[in-house]
């Protein structure tokens, strides 16, 4: 399993993940997608950040707990990331650049960032986790620490 991790710690120590709204195995696929405290730091990812690692370089953000993939609500600025059951198309492939950013495929223009807005505390966590938004960003126009990515498996 791996997270998507920003490579930018910004305002939290932890470090900002790809994450599903709500609590690990309660999460809310229906509430899609957003930027939350890392959880690797308490010595695993957890099944609300862990997307299959093998699949990403294949273009497919799948999360296998939830037998979801991510998906773009669109081709347009600040179009929200949700989830929905993996069908292969458009809006569900991606692209790890060697820029280091999630890009749409077929995409020049729109990569996934993490919202600029000051984070908010999380209900969990000790110190409280963050939360951000997550949107598809012109990536021409958003500062790279905003939009610049690593993937982190644990071994």
């Amino acid at each position: 399993m791996a997270e998507l991790q920003l490579r930018e710690r910004l305002d939290e120590a932890r470090g900002f993940c790809i994450d599903i709204r709500g609590h690990k195995k309660r999460a809310k696929v229906r509430q899609g997608l957003q930027a939350h405290s890392c959880y690797s730091y308490q010595g695993e990812i957890g099944v609300d950040q862990a997307f299959d690692g093998k699949l990403l370089e294949q273009g497919s953000f799948f999360m296998p707990a939830f037998d979801v993939c991510m998906e773009a609500e669109g081709r347009f600025e600040n179009a929200k990331l949700i989830l929905k059951q993996c069908a292969g198309h458009d809006f569900q492939k991606f692209k790890l650049t060697q820029a280091n950013q999630i890009k749409l495929s077929g995409e020049r223009d729109f990569c996934v960032a993490i919202g600029e807005e000051k984070s908010r505390e999380g209900g969990g966590g000790n110190p409280p986790h963050l939360m951000r938004s997550l949107m598809l960003r012109d990536c021409s126009k958003v500062d790279a620490k905003y939009s610049t990515w690593k993937v982190y498996e644990l071994q």
